[in-house]
């Protein structure tokens, strides 16, 4: 049979990541990105028997136009096992501290939120800042009223008295916000260290424009300082299994994240063809490509892209741990940008397809259904869905009245550019 209606609007992606993953994490942790819906795809014609599944992609393959610091001890620390172990290694990492240095660390970072609390509260008005001094290792609070001072230090800060008080700076900052800045002025943050409100401007880019805005900001505050930076920023996203990716007018589907970028299917596209991603920004650029004989690729992602260890499944992401094969007969799911999330079970494996433009090798059969646009999309199975399976190839049929579906087997990909999958 042929695939269904190819000009059926693709699922609506969720939220960019679920606030208890690691995301935003990015594992859980980032601010949620909302998806977009995926709007005019490419027509594309039916076709009896195995087709592929990209949508509106075209290839030199002749692939069909459907194919879519440390710090000082205290005795008055809390016991150090209260910190939980991931975070104590994470502060090793990140901030170069071994573990009784990172515990330390974590707790007294804890500790000062309670002591700049208790500070705010007997400072009223007054208080201008709070900071963890690096080298003490104790919070400082910047205070305009000195008769304030026993009081903070009585809490358990250090005391600094500054010109401005903290609501005076965020007033300042709230009025910066009402403008409209040039893209050389890349921000302004209310620095609570100098007692300042600082605009940040890329002097490479620096241009009459934004001295304009600085002249503007300075004559709303004396706090108002002037910081040159040397990049502007850019936004950042996840790459995450299932969710489209674009290559001109065709779209496929990302497969695994790997190490610099995501598994994918070689009929999507060839070496040095430009990918966007599921917002049409520029992603990355495919680095390998197998088709025909595998049907495997992988695209490499600028740094605006950070790959993420999900799939993704109806408003939610799985997390993927490893990538151990499922047997014949077992569950398995998979998911795609335009049908996203469809289950079945495995049927055959190390199958030949002979699809219009050659053979493909290796496949595994399934009677999950699948349609153009899904191709390169991601297979799961076992345990909450937690091991990689493969990638979207093609197949016959569609999500209305069913259809068969074969996947390339991740491990091969991984094998032939010696890639690492990305796992949480």
């Amino acid at each position: 049979m042929g695939w269904g209606d190819p000009c059926r609007r693709p699922t609506t992606r969720p939220p960019r990541a679920p606030e208890s993953g690691p995301c935003n994490q990015f594992s859980g942790s980032l601010h949620p990105k909302m998806r977009e819906t995926f709007m005019n795809r490419t027509s594309a014609a039916r076709f009896t028997g195995a087709v592929l599944l990209a949508a509106g992609v075209a290839t030199s393959f002749s692939v069909p136009a459907n194919a879519d610091a440390a710090a000082t001890a205290t005795a008055s620390l809390p016991e150090a096992a209260a910190v939980p172990a991931e975070l104590v290694q994470a502060a090793q990492r990140d901030l170069g501290l071994n573990a009784q240095q990172a515990q330390e660390r974590l707790t007294r970072d804890a500790n000062a939120v309670d002591v700049e609390n208790a500070v705010r509260g007997v400072a009223g008005d007054s208080f201008g800042g709070a900071w963890i001094d690096q080298g003490t290792g104790k919070l400082t609070v910047g205070l305009t009223d000195a008769s304030k001072a026993s009081a903070a230090r009585a809490a358990g800060a250090d005391v600094t008295f500054v010109k401005h008080s903290q609501k005076s700076l965020n007033g300042t900052k709230a009025v910066l916000d009402t403008l409209s800045a040039p893209l050389s002025v890349t921000g302004w943050r209310v620095d609570e260290t100098s007692n300042t409100v600082v605009v940040e401007v890329n002097k490479n880019t620096r241009d009459a424009a934004a001295d304009a805005f600085v002249a503007t900001a300075k004559g709303i505050s004396p706090a108002v300082v002037v910081a040159e930076v040397t990049e502007s920023p850019t936004p950042l996203y996840d790459i995450r299994g299932g969710d489209a990716y674009y290559i001109g007018s065709g779209r496929c589907s990302v497969g695994f994240s790997v190490s610099g970028g995501f598994v994918t299917a070689g009929h999507c596209g060839r070496v040095g063809q430009a990918t966007t991603g599921f917002n049409r920004v520029a992603q990355g650029t495919f680095a390998g490509s197998s088709f025909p004989g595998n049907d495997y690729a992988w695209v490499r992602t600028n740094a605006n892209w950070t790959p993420r260890p999900w799939v993704y499944r109806s408003g939610t992401n799985v997390t993927v741990t490893g990538a151990t094969s499922a047997a014949v007969g077992a569950a398995i799911c998979r998911s795609g940008s335009t049908t996203g999330w469809r289950c079945g079970t495995v049927q055959a494996k190390n199958q030949t397809v002979n699809y219009a433009q050659g053979s493909v090798s290796g496949l595994t059969r399934t009677n999950a259904c699948a349609e153009p646009g899904d191709s390169g999309g991601s297979w799961v199975a076992g345990s909450g869905y937690s091991q990689a399976q493969g990638m979207t190839s093609g197949g016959s049929g569609n999500c209305s009245s069913g259809g068969t579906t074969y996947f390339q087997p991740v491990g091969e990909a991984l094998s032939a550019y010696g890639l690492t999958l990305t796992t949480g």
